[in-house]
C-alpha cells in the first residue's frame, strides 16, 4: 500500500480563470493521459478514469463537503448555512434516504413522460417567437426561460414566477463555485431569503387549494402521512428546502446543458442534420451533450475514513473531485460527439453515482430530447454567429452567450 500524499501526480489548477473551451478539455485530456489521479494546487485529488470517480461517488466512507464549503468560507448562521445544512446533497443516513423515498416516485422515468407533453408546449411557445428571426442569442432567448418555466409547471408554481426562479436557482448554485461564494455572498444569501418568503408562500397556497398531480401537492400530501415509526414524512423545514433542492438543481443545470448542447451541435452540423431527419436518436443525442460537456464537471467528495483504492491509502479527511469530463470519456471508442454510436455499455458520471445519484436526471433527459427534437427541424443549417461567452467549469458550468444563426425558408414566389 502507498500513501496517496507521496505519490508523483500530475498537477490541476482548478481556479484557473482560462480554464474553459477546448483549453479545459485539452488539459483534462493531458492529464488523464498521464495517470488515473491527478493533485490539486488547493490540495486537493482529481480522479480522472470513470473507474475510480465511480469508487468515490459510491463510497460510503465519503460524504459531500457542503458544510466544509461553508466553514472554509466563513458562512456563519443564518439562512444560507440552513439551505447548506439542509440540501439532499449534505445529508446522509436516514434522513437522507427518508427524503429520496418521498422523491423517487415523482423523477421515475413513467413519472417524467407526464410532462412531455407540457414541454412540447414551452419550447414551441419560447422558440417560436425566435426561429423566424434567423439568430439569436440562444442563451438569453431560449435557455434561460425553457428549463425555469418547466419546473415552475412541474412544482405547481405560477408560469410567471419562472424568471424569478431562474435567478435564485443561479445564485443559489452559486454556492458551490468557491470564487462566487467568496465575492458574490450577500447575492447568494439574499437570494436564499427571497426564495424561502416564496415558498412559504406558495406552499400556504396550496396547502389551502385541491391536492393537483404536481410535486409541491406530494411533498404536502407526504407530510400528512405517517411513517412506519409515527412522525410525518417531512417536517416543515424538510418541505421547504426539497421545493429549493428541485427548483436549485433543475433550472440552472439544464439551462446550462441545453446552451453547450447547441454550441455542440454547431460544431458538428452533420450531427444536427441527422438528428433533424432522425428524431428518434434524440435520446442519444442528448446523452452524447451530457457525455461530452458535462455542466457539472467535478463532483467533490470528502473521506469519513482511511480509503484503499488501486493500493493507494487515503486518510479520512481527503477531499477528491471527481472528473467527469475525463471519466464520461473513458474507454469510449470511437471518442468523437456521435449522436448514431452505441454507448450502451458506457455510464456517464455527470449526475454523480450512488446514493446522492441526481434525482430529477430523468426528468432533465426528457426536458432535454423535447426541446432538442422540436429545434432540430426548425433550425436548420445551425452555426456560430459569433463567439460564445464561456462560464467558469467551478460549480456550474455554464455560458453567458452562445449567437447562432441559421437558415431560413427561401421566401415563396
Amino acid at each position: 500500500m502507498t500513501d496517496a500524499s507521496t505519490l508523483d501526480l500530475p498537477v490541476f489548477e482548478p481556479i484557473d480563470t482560462g480554464l474553459y473551451g477546448d483549453r479545459f478539455h485539452q488539459v483534462m485530456s493531458d492529464l488523464a493521459g498521464q495517470s488515473w489521479l491527478a493533485r490539486t494546487t488547493t490540495g486537493y485529488y482529481l480522479t480522472l478514469d470513470r473507474e475510480a470517480g465511480e469508487f468515490f461517488l459510491r463510497t460510503k466512507s465519503a460524504t459531500f463537503p457542503g458544510q466544509m464549503i461553508a466553514e472554509m468560507f466563513g458562512v456563519g448562521p443564518g439562512p444560507l448555512r440552513e439551505e447548506i445544512d439542509n440540501n439532499i446533497l449534505h445529508i446522509d443516513g436516514e434522513r437522507h434516504q427518508r427524503l429520496r423515498n418521498v422523491l423517487n416516485p415523482f423523477f421515475t422515468p413513467r413519472a417524467a413522460q407526464r410532462w412531455r407533453e407540457t414541454m412540447r408546449r414551452i419550447i414551441s411557445a419560447i422558440a417560436d417567437d425566435v426561429i423566424t428571426d434567423g439568430r439569436c442569442d440562444f442563451v438569453e432567448a431560449v435557455a434561460v426561460r425553457y428549463p425555469a418555466q418547466v419546473i415552475a409547471a412541474v412544482m405547481g408554481a405560477p408560469v410567471d414566477d419562472a424568471p424569478r426562479l431562474h435567478e435564485w436557482s443561479h445564485w443559489m448554485q452559486s454556492q458551490f463555485d468557491g470564487p462566487a461564494l467568496l465575492n458574490d455572498r450577500d447575492r447568494i444569501e439574499a437570494a436564499v431569503v427571497e426564495f424561502y418568503d416564496w415558498c412559504d408562500a406558495l406552499i400556504a397556497r396550496r396547502r389551502s387549494a385541491p391536492p393537483d398531480d404536481d410535486l409541491i401537492s406530494l411533498l404536502i400530501a407526504a407530510q400528512d402521512r405517517p411513517t412506519q415509526d409515527g412522525p410525518a414524512q417531512l417536517t416543515d423545514v424538510d418541505l421547504r428546502n426539497l421545493v429549493l433542492d428541485v427548483i436549485a438543481g433543475g433550472v440552472d443545470t439544464t439551462h446550462a446543458q441545453l446552451a453547450h448542447a447547441l454550441r455542440l451541435f454547431a460544431a458538428h452540423p452533420d450531427q444536427w442534420a441527422l438528428l433533424a431527419e432522425r428524431p428518434e436518436l434524440s435520446a442519444n443525442a442528448v446523452e452524447e451533450v451530457l457525455r461530452h460537456e458535462p455542466v457539472t464537471p467535478f463532483g467533490a467528495r470528502i473521506l469519513t475514513a482511511e480509503v484503499s483504492f488501486r493500493d493507494v491509502v487515503f486518510p479520512a479527511g481527503s477531499v477528491l473531485l471527481i472528473g467527469a469530463v475525463t471519466g464520461n470519456l473513458d474507454g469510449v471508442d470511437p471518442p468523437e460527439f456521435d449522436i448514431s454510436a452505441d454507448r450502451a455499455n458506457a455510464r456517464l458520471l455527470t449526475f454523480g453515482a450512488g446514493v446522492h445519484f441526481c434525482v430529477g436526471h430523468n426528468l432533465a433527459r426528457a426536458e432535454l430530447e423535447e426541446a432538442l427534437t422540436y429545434l432540430a427541424p426548425r433550425m436548420p443549417g445551425l452555426r456560430l454567429d459569433g463567439e460564445p461567452v464561456f462560464g467558469t467549469v467551478q460549480g456550474i458550468y455554464d455560458l453567458k452567450a452562445l449567437p447562432l444563426a441559421w437558415d431560413l425558408p427561401a421566401p415563396r414566389s
